[in-house]
C-alpha cells in the first residue's frame, strides 16, 4: 500500500482548486449542448455583477458580445474601484457585496464568480473606469500577465470583462447564440427599463414577468389574460394553457432558478390555498395546478443556494428577521391573487372552468391509471427495457454528487441490437438505456388517457418518474437514440410528439437531447477517423491521403460497443431539442404529425431535389442516387 505522509497533503491555490475541480465552482463543464453547461456559467457570472450595479441604480444598458470564441461583456455602472481591480478578479473571497447594504438582495455573494472565469479562460481582460480614469489587467489561466494605468480616458465609467474559455477544460465547445440569448431576455424581464443589446440585438422588457409569459406562450394558447402581481420584494405572472404539464419561470435575485426551490413550492401552495379560497370549493391541487403557466420572481436577503451553480433555492425565510418563504407567498397571494379574481370576474370564471376541465379528464382515466400502474409495477420487477444506472437526477444519495446526477442519462433506443451495443458501453453509474419494441404510436391530437393505454408509453413515463410532473424525474438528460435512416428518423419524430404532447415541461426545462452518431468510418492502418457529415468525411480522405477504407454506419446495431463507448463517453456529440419562445406546439405537431396537410405537401414538393451520395466505398464514382426533402 502506497506511504501516507507529510508530502501526501496538498495546498492549492486558488486558481489550482478551481481548475482542479470546476464542477465545485460552476457544474458540470460540458460542450455548449447544454444551457446549463458551464461555458454559461461562466458567462453569467460575469453578466451577474452588471445586473446588481444595475438593481442599485447604476447603469441602464449592458452590451454583451460572443464572437470567435470571446464573450465580452460591458456595464455602464460605478465601475469596480480601481485600486481593486485586480483583486476582485484574482483574490478568492473579494467582493463589494459581503456588506449588505450596498447590496442587500445581491446573486453574487460569496466573492467567487469572477475568480472562476478567469481561473477557467485561456486569456481574461478586465478594465474599469471611474471619474476618467482607467485601470486594466490582463490573465491567462488566473495568472496575471501585465497591467495598465490609463491618467486620462473619456470611456464612460463601467467595467469591460473579456475571456477565452479554456478548450482543455470545456472541451469542443461551441457557443449556441439562442441559449445565450434566453438567458438575457430573462434578465431583461426582470429588471423592466434595462437595456441589453446582444451582439448589436437590443432586448428589452417594458412589463416584466408578463412579458415573459406573452413572448414564451403568446396570447391565442392563454385561457384567460395573464395574471401580473407585484409587490416590493415579488412579482408573479399567472394563465393556464390547453395543454398537459406545469410550466414555471423561477428567479431569485435576478438568477433563473431552473431547478426551482422552497420559493417556488411556496408559489405553488399558495397558490392552491388562494383558488380554494376564492372559489369556496376544496379543488384537488393537481386540478388547480395541471396545465399552468407561470413565472415567479422574489427577493431574498442572503439567499442560501443549494450549489454554487443557484439553480435552487434552499432559503427558508426572507431575510434575517423576515418571515418564512411560505408564510410571505401565502400572505401575497391570499390578497393579491384574491382581490384580482373579484375584480376580474371574467378571468375568475375562465380559471374556474379550466380546474373544472382538469378534473373531469382526471376522473376519466382513473380506472385506467391504476390498471396501468399495477401492470407497470409488476413489469418494474423484472423490466427488461429498462437497465438503469446507480446515480439518479432525483437522489438525495449524500454519496452522489451534483456533477454525477448532472451527467444521468437515459438513452431511448429502438429494438434490441441498438440497445445491445450501448448496454455494454454505457457507464452503469450514470448512464440508463431504454429499448423499444418498434415504432411507438402517433399519438397526436390523443388525450393523456393514450399514456395509460399504451403500454410501452406508460412504461416509459414510469422508467422517466414523470407521471406527476418533472420535479422527480430520474435522469437529467433523455436522448432519443435512433437510426440515421428513414425509420429512424420517423420513430424520432414519435417519440418528440410523445414528449411535446404530454411532457412539454420535460422538454422546456432542456432535458430532451437526439444522440447524434456517426455516419461515416474512414481509416488506414494508422488512423480511424469517425465523422458526422460529409465535410468531415472529406476532409479525413485528405488527411489520410491513399485510399482509406470507408464505412458507411446505416444503423446503431453495426456500431461496435468498443467504438459506441467512445459516441456516448467524453465526447458525446447530443443535439439539445429546444423551444423557441415563440414556438407553438400545437402548430407544430399538427404540421408535422397531422394528416398530409396542403401545406406540408407544397413544402416537400417545393424542397424537392435529386441529389447524387457522394462516393462512399472510394472507388471514384457516385454510389446511389437519393431523393430526399431537405429543410
Amino acid at each position: 500500500m502506497a506511504q501516507y505522509t507529510e508530502d501526501n497533503i496538498r495546498s492549492l491555490d486558488w486558481k489550482e482548486h478551481i481548475r482542479l475541480r470546476p464542477g465545485m465552482y460552476i457544474g458540470k463543464t460540458g460542450d455548449g449542448a447544454s444551457p446549463d453547461d458551464g461555458i454559461y456559467i461562466l458567462l453569467k457570472e460575469v453578466i451577474d455583477n452588471s445586473i446588481d450595479e444595475y438593481v442599485m441604480g447604476h447603469g441602464n444598458q449592458i452590451e454583451v458580445k460572443v464572437e470567435d470564441g470571446v464573450a465580452s461583456v460591458r456595464d455602464y455602472g460605478r465601475g469596480i474601484p480601481l485600486g481593486k481591480v485586480i483583486d476582485v478578479v484574482s483574490k478568492m473571497n473579494t467582493g463589494g457585496k459581503y456588506d449588505s447594504k450596498a447590496f442587500k438582495k445581491s446573486v453574487g455573494l460569496n466573492g467567487v464568480g469572477l475568480k472562476a472565469t478567469n481561473a477557467l479562460s485561456e486569456e481574461f481582460t478586465v478594465y474599469a473606469v471611474r471619474e476618467g480614469k482607467l485601470k486594466k489587467a490582463d490573465f491567462a489561466y488566473g495568472e496575471l500577465q501585465k497591467e495598465h494605468n490609463q491618467a486620462r480616458t473619456k470611456e464612460a465609467n463601467g467595467t469591460f470583462i473579456s475571456y477565452r474559455a479554456d478548450s482543455q477544460i470545456f472541451k469542443k465547445y461551441k457557443y449556441r447564440s439562442d441559449y445565450i440569448e434566453n438567458q438575457l431576455w430573462n434578465y431583461a424581464y426582470l429588471n423592466a427599463g434595462l437595456k441589453l443589446i446582444f451582439n448589436g440585438k437590443t432586448l428589452v422588457s417594458r412589463n416584466g414577468l408578463r412579458d415573459l409569459l406573452e413572448r414564451r406562450i403568446g396570447t391565442e394558447l392563454q385561457r384567460y389574460p395573464i395574471i401580473h402581481l407585484k409587490d416590493e420584494d415579488v412579482e408573479v405572472a399567472i394563465t393556464h394553457g390547453n395543454g398537459y404539464g406545469e410550466a414555471y419561470y423561477s428567479f431569485v435575485n435576478g438568477q433563473y432558478t431552473t431547478q426551482g426551490g422552497t420559493h417556488l413550492n411556496a408559489f405553488k401552495q399558495a397558490t392552491v390555498e388562494s383558488v380554494q379560497k376564492h372559489f369556496g370549493k376544496a379543488y384537488d391541487r393537481k386540478d388547480i395546478l395541471a396545465s399552468i403557466v407561470a413565472a415567479v420572481a422574489v427577493k431574498v436577503e442572503d439567499p442560501i443556494f443549494e450549489s454554487q451553480t443557484k439553480t435552487k433555492l434552499g432559503s427558508t425565510d426572507m431575510g434575517p428577521g423576515s418571515p418564512t418563504v411560505v408564510t410571505f407567498m401565502r400572505n401575497f397571494l391570499m390578497e393579491k391573487l384574491d382581490n384580482y379574481l373579484h375584480k376580474n370576474p371574467e378571468v375568475a370564471q375562465a380559471l374556474e372552468k379550466r380546474i373544472k376541465q382538469s378534473e373531469r379528464e382526471r376522473k376519466e382515466i382513473a380506472g385506467i391509471k391504476k390498471l396501468a400502474n399495477q401492470r407497470a409495477k409488476k413489469a418494474n420487477l423484472h423490466n427488461k427495457k429498462l437497465r438503469d444506472c446507480r446515480v439518479q437526477y432525483n437522489s438525495t444519495k449524500k454519496t452522489h454528487t451534483e456533477e454525477q446526477k448532472l451527467a444521468t442519462t437515459i438513452f431511448i433506443t429502438e429494438g434490441d441490437s441498438a440497445s445491445g451495443s450501448i448496454t455494454v458501453a454505457r457507464d452503469v453509474q450514470t448512464q440508463a438505456v431504454f429499448s423499444l419494441r418498434g415504432k411507438p404510436l402517433n399519438c397526436f391530437g390523443q388525450t393523456k388517457k393514450v399514456v395509460y393505454e399504451n403500454e410501452e408509453f406508460n412504461l416509459l413515463q414510469h422508467a422517466l418518474n414523470i407521471e406527476d410532473g418533472v420535479d422527480e424525474l430520474r435522469y437529467n438528460r433523455v436522448v432519443v437514440a435512433t437510426d440515421a435512416d428513414v425509420d429512424g428518423m420517423h420513430i424520432r419524430l414519435l417519440l418528440l410528439t410523445f414528449f411535446l404532447q404530454f411532457f412539454p415541461d420535460m422538454v422546456g426545462a432542456g432535458h430532451l437531447y437526439i444522440l447524434e452518431t456517426p455516419l461515416f468510418r474512414v481509416r488506414d492502418k494508422q488512423k480511424t477517423f469517425y465523422c458526422y457529415s460529409e465535410q468531415e468525411k472529406a476532409d479525413a480522405i485528405k488527411a489520410l491521403r491513399g485510399k482509406p477504407e470507408i464505412t458507411r454506419f446505416k444503423g446503431l446495431g453495426e456500431i461496435s460497443p468498443k467504438e459506441f463507448k467512445d459516441f456516448i463517453g467524453e465526447n458525446i456529440r447530443l443535439e439539445p431539442v429546444v423551444l423557441g419562445d415563440s414556438t407553438n406546439i400545437d402548430d407544430l405537431l399538427k404540421y408535422y404529425m397531422g394528416k398530409n396537410t396542403p401545406q406540408r405537401q407544397n413544402f416537400i414538393i417545393d424542397n424537392l431535389r435529386v441529389e447524387r451520395d457522394d462516393d462512399l466505398d472510394g472507388d471514384g464514382t457516385s454510389d446511389v442516387e437519393q431523393l430526399e426533402a431537405v429543410g
